[in-house]
């Protein structure tokens, strides 16, 4: 059987380099994406610290879900990590180097298109390596009340985003993906964060959302009708957009492609990492499969425990070197 995934992986030409602002803490960030090995995996540096220390883009690593994903590693941080993950994702890079001298990644205009853009003038460059690759073999769902993530068995990368709010402008959104990074250019790309304007005040009064302005968040007015930015919305449904947006950059936390179908009803970063956690102890909905040079695969050595960490069940076994087993 072949796959719809091309089977090497790729990093990219060479470096990209932006400058821009926290979100939260509105300090200027300098950031350069940087190319690496095969089974490298994404990992984060932080300059400023001179450690000389990284933290993997893992959902192992993940330390907090509150307004943004932040990744750590004991004292070690980084926050904001979504919008230039779903960048990496939707443009099919698998192994690359971050380095950035702050503990956030900036905002830039709230969406992921400058990373993209940014890769696309590097261009990506096929490495020997072939993909790892999960692919779900039974449905699984994730709940937290009316909050819920379910996967499916799919031949590609879909995913179901939908949302409901109670103000006029925003009411029910859904929205579908077929994750490719042409798809991925012109239909999420673009999506910009958002929020109700007094939340964004009140962050404000908190010492948060400091580098949060009209160039870089959606700020939906006090009437919930319109929103206050002047250029109005990029897309006529760019709230759930966004939330797919999210939902790609915290589920490339898994840390290699996956072949399934989520659908997403009103969840956050909270939900994706409780969602991610509970896919990695349910070993049986899903195989581990590497991928050939014709395009089919061959399924891994199974990981099955019920007592390790699901970090431990998941995540080294992506990232290291394993020989193939014939399905």
């Amino acid at each position: 059987m072949t796959l719809p995934l091309d089977p090497y992986q790729y990093t990219l030409k060479q470096a990209v380099s932006c400058c821009g602002t926290g979100l939260h803490s509105g300090r200027t960030v300098n950031l350069t994406i940087k190319p690496a090995p095969v089974d490298n995996g994404i990992r984060f540096f932080r300059s400023d610290l001179m450690s000389g220390r990284h933290i993997k883009a893992h959902m192992d690593k993940v330390v907090d879900t509150r307004l943004a994903t932040t990744l750590g590693d004991l004292d070690l941080r980084v926050s904001t990590t979504e919008h230039l993950m779903a960048a990496l994702q939707g443009f099919g890079v698998d192994n690359a180097d971050i380095e950035l001298d702050a503990g956030e990644v900036p905002i830039m205009d709230g969406s992921a298109e400058p990373f993209f853009v940014m890769m696309k003038n590097s261009g990506k460059k096929k490495q020997d390596g072939l993909r790892k690759v999960l692919r779900i073999t039974r449905p699984i769902t994730y709940r937290d009340g009316d909050k819920s993530v379910t996967i499916s068995p799919y031949n590609g990368f879909k995913i179901t985003g939908e949302i409901a709010f109670d103000d006029t402008l925003i009411q029910t959104q859904k929205y579908s993906i077929t994750l490719n990074s042409d798809r991925f250019d012109k239909e999420i790309a673009r999506a910009r964060t958002f929020g109700y304007v007094e939340q964004v005040e009140e962050l404000w009064a908190n010492g948060l959302a400091l580098g949060g302005t009209l160039d870089n968040v959606i700020a939906i007015h006090w009437n919930r009708k319109s929103v206050l930015n002047e250029d109005g919305l990029r897309y006529e449904d760019e709230f759930i957009r966004h939330k797919v947006l999210d939902l790609i950059g915290d589920l490339a936390l898994l840390g290699c492609p996956v072949l399934g179908h989520v659908n997403a009803f009103k969840t956050g970063h909270t939900q994706h990492l409780a969602f991610m956690q509970l896919l990695a102890e349910s070993p049986d909905c899903w195989e581990l499969i590497e991928m050939k040079k014709n395009g089919a695969y061959s399924i891994l050595a199974q990981v099955v425990s019920t007592t390790m960490a699901a970090g431990d069940i998941i995540f080294p076994f992506f990232h290291r070197k394993v020989t193939a087993v014939a399905a």
